[in-house]
């Protein structure tokens, strides 16, 4: 099938390259002519190093112009960071016909964003928006079109909106990653599967010290420390209280699970964490008020697990905790600067009445 994927980063290049190798049609959209341009001079070829060797992936198309890239494709694929949602969305909701399926792994909401600008556009009906709980890839590039992938991931938690068109979003996503994807209800529920609000907002406040510190830090590594580790599990716990108190099911993916060396496998399987470490690719110079897992996870990701949870009625206070600490760095109120309910329109809505949309999503 023919899949638009979205964006130039570790991600994008790494989906590219991974559904090329598996034979689908892909056009790769970037913004730049001079990005372009050099995918162009190398015959529009990714390379890819993992566990089984070198793999080079030619793309079908590599263009700056969205409407191309999107037109005939089946699944649009977005793995940008969080706060570029509401930019591409509005690029991206023009062009959008019935029948396609929108998939941001992980969205944090995003796929209302999306769905909302699709709406006012007048191109929202028949179209699937879909959020999963982890880039389905640990990856990091090595060069402009040359990556290397730690892992893969084997399961793949995702919710859809409006879950109402569920089956022709699992439909699609099959395809793409055959065996992976596990609905897991409707897009708030996707939402609260993000590891990322869990795994990194710990990692980046418990070692603010040594990463403003040092020139290089690994917090993957020497900065997942054992009270990092309870502070994780503790904030993991609240999430799924929230997840339990909005009546959402499991299995609830507990990130617990991805440092384990037995029990219930994990998004990226066994051993991914070792196999993380080892590449060494995660030391790096992380700037606290520019890095994504601030600006994405904890402003972004803990504003809307927060405001989720006095929703559900329940308390979580290392989440906020975590949050004040994240704005006070930062100098922001991240619960006015981020992603709450109410910054996607989800506000004012009971229970019932938040979760029918999502399920039925807007009036034709």
């Amino acid at each position: 099938m023919k899949i638009a994927v979205l964006g130039g980063g570790n991600g994008s290049l790494a989906a590219a390259a991974d559904f090329a190798l598996a034979g689908h049609e892909v056009a790769l959209w970037r913004r730049g002519e001079a990005e372009v341009a050099r995918h162009r001079e190398g015959g529009n070829v990714l390379r890819v190093r993992d566990g089984k060797g070198s793999h080079e992936a030619k793309l079908a198309e590599v263009t700056s112009d969205l409407a191309a890239a999107m037109d005939g494709a089946a699944l649009i694929f977005c793995p940008v960071p969080a706060p570029a949602h509401d930019d591409i969305a509005a690029r991206v909701a023009p062009h959008l016909r019935p029948g396609q399926v929108v998939h941001l792994p992980p969205g944090t909401l995003g796929t209302l964003i999306f769905a909302r600008a699709a709406q006012a556009a007048g191109t929202a009906q028949g179209v699937a928006f879909a959020e999963s709980g982890t880039l389905p890839w640990l990856v990091r590039k090595h060069g402009f079109a040359e990556m290397v992938v730690s892992a893969r991931a084997t399961r793949l938690p995702t919710g859809i909106f409006p879950l109402a068109l569920k089956d022709q979003a699992v439909a699609v996503l099959d395809r793409a990653f055959p065996g992976v994807i596990e609905p897991c209800g409707d897009a708030l529920s996707g939402a609260l599967m993000n590891a990322g609000p869990i795994i990194h907002p710990p990692l980046i406040i418990m070692n603010a010290a040594p990463l403003e510190h040092f020139p290089e830090w690994d917090i993957h590594n020497e900065g997942t420390q054992p009270s990092v580790r309870r502070t994780t599990d503790a904030l993991d716990a609240e999430r799924i209280t929230v997840r339990e108190a909005l009546r959402y099911g499991g299995p609830h993916f507990p990130l617990a699970d991805h440092y384990a060396d037995d029990g219930e496998e994990w998004m990226y399987g066994r051993g991914s964490h070792g196999d993380l470490t080892d590449s060494g690719d995660w030391r790096e110079k992380i700037v606290l008020t520019e890095h994504r897992y601030m600006l994405e996870d904890v402003k972004l990701g803990l504003s809307l697990l927060v405001s989720a949870a006095r929703l559900a009625g329940v308390s979580v206070p290392v989440a906020e905790g975590l949050m004040a600490i994240g704005g006070a760095i930062c100098g922001e109120d991240f619960m006015e600067t981020g992603r709450p309910l109410s910054a996607v329109d989800l506000d004012g809505m009971d229970r019932a009445a938040l979760q029918r949309f999502l399920t039925e999503g807007f009036p034709a």
